[in-house]
């Protein structure tokens, strides 16, 4: 029996509704936009925060006591499984995510990681045939063993590098076999404390041939899912080869990636980066590199990675305004990269918790559809740029500066400066958040 056994299928019970433990907006059969919710926000249970995170933080250990602690043994690894499937089963998520740390306990050697690795994803994969729940995406834990305290395919030592390309491929074989539709890399090590012992061009080269290794595997494999890398400016390494998005599409353009490899974004870590959500995801549809997003919320006293569940409709509105935007997932969906609180213990905090999440995100989702069939945004952004509608614009565009300035003169041009409309445009958002 696991701890959610006890528990129903959470249920659409509507806003009039004052139960706790049902979906208020959230009715994941509801057609918008021609696809239903379900269907176009592709909701994940992340592994590690969920039912692997034991409710640390840097001052205090584990405050929460589940039926499959410690997690160092594989007896517990199948317990955690038998709960995790139990609990997708109460919210009828379509996906999980996981991390291979989060199935099964790290065996210090490569050899003992492959064969528990290989035991564990059999397992799920008797548990996936069983249920609904499919695998979004997998990825492989490089950053909490002391070996990658160094990084992992930008350490120093070759050694590292090796262990980082055998991990790799082990996750990517189990991602395939499970049927993954993304495999993820967070390089959570690649990065550096200081330059007095950094060679930032050979770390970066490095991580770069990596990469393209990665890539060339999937298609041995035939693997047919989105290669993805995650975005984020600091914690752990002080400083971050993976900053931020457009940081990301700059490294992944230099190593002639930009075709191949996409983006998962978090909000959290679009915070730390000093950005919006949404101009992260704008940043990512405008070069075609759009690919997953990992939904949580940061806590703005705070300056690090809180990974709180999201709970503001306006801000996630704007999200999937630009996501719906660019066409909608394709591989990529709403990852509950989101962790309760550590005074948070009960199994009903757990499903609570994603219950609400959920629902902002359909909140914000119909009101996102919503906007985007009325069109105001558009068309201010259309109007706004009518000016270079014009043929003689984009002429000026294929001119050159001597041309262009001959023209200012001969015609007096004086431009004068026009709203930005800003505050108009807020109010025009308020009315659907």
């Amino acid at each position: 029996m696991t701890m959610f056994e006890t528990f129903d299928t959470v249920a659409f019970e509507g806003t009039s509704s004052d139960n706790p433990l049902a979906f208020r907006h959230y009715d994941a059969k509801k057609q918008v936009m021609g696809k239903s919710l379900e269907e176009h926000l592709r909701f994940a249970v992340a592994y590690w925060h969920t039912f692997a995170w034991e409710g640390g933080d840097p001052f205090g250990g584990s405050t929460f006591q589940r039926d499959w602690y410690p997690q160092d043994s594989m007896e517990n690894a199948f317990k955690k499984a038998d709960a995790a499937f139990d609990f997708f089963r109460v919210l009828d998520v379509p996906y999980f995510c996981w991390h291979d740390l989060d199935l099964r306990p790290d065996q210090g050697n490569f050899a003992d990681n492959l064969s528990t690795l290989d035991q564990i994803t059999d397992y799920v994969g008797e548990k996936m045939a069983q249920s609904k729940t499919k695998l979004l995406w997998g990825t492989a834990n490089m950053f909490s063993d002391r070996r990658w305290m160094s990084g992992a395919s930008t350490n120093p030592d070759p050694d590292v590098f090796a262990f980082t390309a055998a991990t790799v491929k082990s996750c990517m074989d189990a991602t395939h076999k499970l049927g993954g539709e993304n495999y993820v890399l967070w390089g959570g090590r690649e990065g550096y404390e200081t330059l007095l012992n950094t060679d930032l061009e050979t770390e970066l080269d490095h991580m770069g041939r990596f990469l393209n290794m990665v890539v060339d595997y999937k298609h041995k494999i035939g693997f047919k899912g989105a290669i993805l890398v995650e975005p984020k400016p600091q914690e752990p390494s002080k400083h971050q080869y993976d900053y931020d998005a457009a940081t990301c599409i700059g490294f992944l353009r230099k190593y002639g990636l930009e075709n191949e490899v996409k983006l998962n974004l978090e909000q959290g870590h679009a915070i730390l980066a000093g950005h919006s959500f949404e101009h992260e995801i704008a940043t990512a549809a405008a070069e075609g590199m759009l690919g997953s997003i990992d939904m949580n919320r940061n806590d703005y006293q705070s300056g690090w990675d809180t990974d709180q569940f999201p709970n503001n409709t306006p801000e996630v509105a704007l999200c999937y305004y630009h996501i719906l935007k660019s066409g909608g997932f394709t591989t990529g969906g709403t990852n509950f990269d989101a962790k309760v609180r550590r005074q948070s213990l009960t199994a009903e905090d757990l499903i609570a918790a994603h219950v609400g999440g959920m629902d902002i995100c359909a909140r914000g989702f119909e009101a996102a559809a919503t906007m985007l069939e009325d069109g105001g945004l558009e068309n201010a952004l259309s109007e706004r740029y009518a000016g270079w509608k014009s043929a003689e614009s984009q002429a000026m565009l294929n001119s050159d500066l001597e041309s262009i300035a001959s023209r200012v003169l001969s015609e007096n041009i004086r431009p004068e400066p026009k709203s930005g409309r800003q505050e108009i445009l807020e109010n025009y958002v308020n009315r659907f958040v």
